[in-house]
Formats: C-alpha cells, structure tokens, sequence
C-alpha cells in the first residue's frame, strides 16, 4: 500500500486579509465559525518551475471557482481574482519557492456560536508550502482503490460544485475506510449508484480508445485538473465522453486513472481487488507526458494556462 505523503513545513510568510505577515503570526480565534461548523471554501493550486521561472497553474481559474464557491455560501469577499492571482504571486515570492502547493482559504470568523453565519466576518489567508508527492510511486506503479460504502453527498443535499471545507467530512469517511481496508484511495458512488468521484479527485476510464468521466450532473467537483485533462484529451484527437459510469465499468475498463490539483494525473491499478487493464495505460501515460510538459512551460500552445511569477 502507498502512503499518502503530504510533509507540511512552515514557511516564512503568508497572505492573511490583504497582508504579507509572518506565519507565526496567522492565528485565528478558538471561537471561528469555521473551526465548528466547516464553514469555509478553499482551493488547492500548484506552482510549477519553468525555463521563465515559477507559474501558477490556472491560477485565474482556481480563483473563479473559489469566488463561486463563495457565493455560494453568501461570503463577501472584499477581493477581485486578479488581486488574489497577485497576491499568490507575493506569497511565493515572499518564500522564495519554486514548485510548491498553494492553498487559498477563505472563512466566517468569530461572530456567532449557531448555525447562522450573517453576524460572522469573512476572514481570507492563501498559504504557500513545499509539496512532495501527494502518494509515492504512485504515477510508475498505479495505486489501489476500493468502492466506498459511503455515498458521494447529492446536489440536493449541499451544492458539490462548490469547494467547500465541511462537505470533505464525506470524502474522509471514504478514504478512511479505504486504508483501513487495505487501500490507497477510495471510489464513491453518487445517490444513483453511478461513479461519482474519489475522496480528492475526479476519475477517469478509458475503452477501446475512448476516455471516459462522469458528468458534472453525476455531483462531482469542476475540477481544474479534470477539465485540462478533457482539454488537452481532445487537442490530442483522443475521443472523450462525458457521460454515467456504472461501477461494472470500472471493473472491465482498459484504464482507469485519478486527477486533481494535488495528485495531478494517477493511474489505478485495482479496484474491489480487481486488476485494471494497464497502469499506467497508454492514454494516460501519453496525458501525462503532455500535462507535464504544458505545466513545466516546454509547451507555449498551452501558455494561457500559466501565470508566470517573476
């Protein structure tokens, strides 16, 4: 079984409610609406090293799912997208990095000690910190996963789109009982009994040359990673649907891989002790290869897609 590495060291400086301020100093109130009710919304971006130097990636997209997200939740946040692309931009600076995960934050403060969050202050912090990779030697040798008896929450129950920190109560269920299970990850079923999603990541499947993923209708996060991997699929002439997967195909499927922010692209080995196909496959060692080639900036077609920090 892989261990999920993700070894946080503090860095010197963060970006806390419009100011550059030194770690020890982003403290927050024992009495946080958030740190009781998960009431907050969040992104996870990464920042690759280049020939131009560091890049953000998709930066400004990250950023519109965080302010939708927002929203979502009635949070007024006091800042525009291209202020927090800047401001992720002083924070890696400010620490000096180069490839490193960013994690923008915004949350309800002290105000309230109930439910309602209307007397609550919104509070923003984006945090720079070096990142190892997110499950070792998972992406040479595929990674085990098992269907979750947890089921992936509905849209009609909390809005999945948006990233929110209280819903992943339900992936840490999953992924939970997956290790305790024996492994690396697990798969969840939507209230239909169609593939949502893993505990941290979308998922696809490739079959007779054709990649699969489910819809955002099935209650799965927009993800970043999940939409470049469709983009960069289709630039490639690799056919790509988006339609309801059955946990059936999963078992018969010629591929089947992971992708997020953090885990970037992860082939799947097994699923319910059923071995995949090939791991990693053809299709995604070949999307692989070319996101990393975009990200790393040897691919100027793909260069909108990179903020450049210096």
């Amino acid at each position: 079984m892989f261990l999920v590495l993700m070894p946080i060291q503090r860095t010197e400086k963060v970006w806390k409610n419009g100011k550059i301020i030194p770690w020890a100093d982003a403290s927050v109130d024992i009495m946080t609406h958030a740190l009781h009710y998960g009431t907050g919304v969040f992104e996870g971006i990464r920042c690759y090293n280049t020939p131009k130097g560091p890049a953000l990636f998709r930066a400004a997209d990250h950023y519109k799912r965080f302010m939708e997200s927002a929203k979502t939740y009635l949070m007024k946040i006091p800042y525009t997208q291209a202020q927090f692309v800047e401001a992720t931009k002083q924070v890696v600076k400010a620490n000096k990095l180069s490839d490193c995960y960013i994690r923008p934050i915004a949350f309800y403060g002290f105000g309230e000690l109930a439910p309602n969050v209307l007397n609550c202050p919104v509070e923003v912090a984006i945090i720079a910190i070096k990142f190892g990779s997110y499950m070792a030697g998972a992406k040479e040798r595929g990674i085990k996963c098992v269907v979750s008896s947890w089921t992936r929450i509905s849209p009609a129950m909390i809005p999945t789109r948006a990233k929110a920190c209280g819903q992943y109560l339900n992936s840490i269920l999953a992924v939970t009982e997956a290790k305790a299970r024996g492994a690396d990850e697990a798969i969840m079923l939507n209230a239909a009994g169609f593939v949502a999603e893993a505990s941290a990541e979308n998922i696809f499947i490739a079959k007779d040359g054709v990649l699969v993923t489910p819809p955002l209708s099935a209650g799965i996060l927009a993800g970043i990673t999940r939409d470049s991997v469709i983009a960069v699929a289709r630039d490639l002439n690799i056919p790509v649907e988006e339609r309801n997967i059955t946990r059936e195909e999963l078992y018969s499927a010629d591929e089947v891989f992971l992708c997020g922010t953090a885990g970037e692209i992860i082939p799947v080995r097994e699923v319910d002790g059923r071995a995949v196909g090939a791991a990693p496959g053809p299709l995604s060692r070949q999307l692989s290869k070319k996101f990393f080639e975009i990200v790393q900036g040897k691919d100027k077609k793909y260069f909108k897609w990179l903020d450049f920090v210096r």
